[in-house]
């Protein structure tokens, strides 16, 4: 792990994150041997020392010949930074929820990033009120069981259709065939549909999704729904077909039926 990278996303600077790592080696040092072992320069150290104090991250002494500095025990840094940031997301939480009106509209939307399409697509999953459809592969399957497993806990009616193999409990969970999933490109996507009302669909490319659409489009609504019910309604049928009725069928049909019973 990039220790100095994940110090500078938490909000250090490269030399705040350099003098921090170097007295987690060795403490209580003075300013000059923190300049030495952190390979930042003297003109800048005492300058990130200070700012390290004001996070208090950094305690100090004073000494006869020097002041001594030693770092905060990184459980005590890291409780204090999670605590101010969830008092600051709480306070922004209700802050901007109170700004932010929900309107009726029928444009389309994307959103571009893993990271931010889950966050949608969490949201959009709790909002579920009636009735909630996913298509989801494995990466996804693990990114949302948490929060469709409280959604169905809710009571909400939850269906899904898997193109992996993790498992999922809700509602109704139907396995699509891996073949089928392949030619109907299907495999990596993404779909959440929300009462009828909402619907993000994303495309992924070996779990890292590159673009996702948001809409409340009736219409477009409608067609996604309408996709995801007859998935599911076709791997219920699928499921009760026996050797027999599969031997009448085309093909190329077969083979694409006949790869789900080698997952399932």
């Amino acid at each position: 792990m990039d220790l100095l990278t994940k110090l500078t996303e938490l909000g250090f600077t490269e030399y705040e994150a350099k003098v921090y790592l170097a007295l987690l080696d060795d403490y209580p040092v003075s300013g000059y041997q923190i300049s030495k072992a952190a390979g930042v320069p003297r003109s800048m150290v005492y300058e990130a020392l200070g700012r390290l104090k004001l996070r208090g991250a950094v305690l100090e002494t004073p000494d006869e010949r020097a002041t001594l500095y030693r770092p905060l025990p990184p459980d005590v840094l890291l409780d204090n930074h999670e605590s101010t940031q969830r008092r600051l997301v709480d306070e922004l939480r209700a802050g901007l929820t109170g700004l932010y009106q929900s309107r009726e509209e029928d444009f389309v939307w994307s959103i571009r990033g893993r990271d931010a399409l889950l966050a949608y697509a969490r949201e959009l999953i709790r909002r579920a009120q009636r009735e909630l459809f996913v298509v989801l592969d494995d990466p996804d399957v693990a990114a949302l069981e948490d929060v469709i497993a409280e959604t169905c806990q809710r009571g909400v009616p939850t269906s899904a259709v898997l193109t992996g193999a993790a498992p999922l409990r809700c509602s109704q969970v139907v396995r699509h065939p891996p073949l089928e999933s392949q030619l109907h490109e299907l495999a990596g996507m993404l779909v959440v549909v929300v009462d009828g009302e909402e619907t993000l669909v994303a495309a992924s490319d070996a779990g890292r999704t590159m673009l996702a659409t948001v809409t409340r489009n009736r219409n477009l609504v409608l067609i996604v729904h309408q996709f995801v019910w007859m998935e599911l309604f076709a791997q219920r049928i699928f499921a009760h077909m026996d050797d027999a009725l599969l031997a009448r069928l085309d093909p190329a049909d077969r083979r694409v039926l006949e790869s789900g019973r080698r997952e399932a």
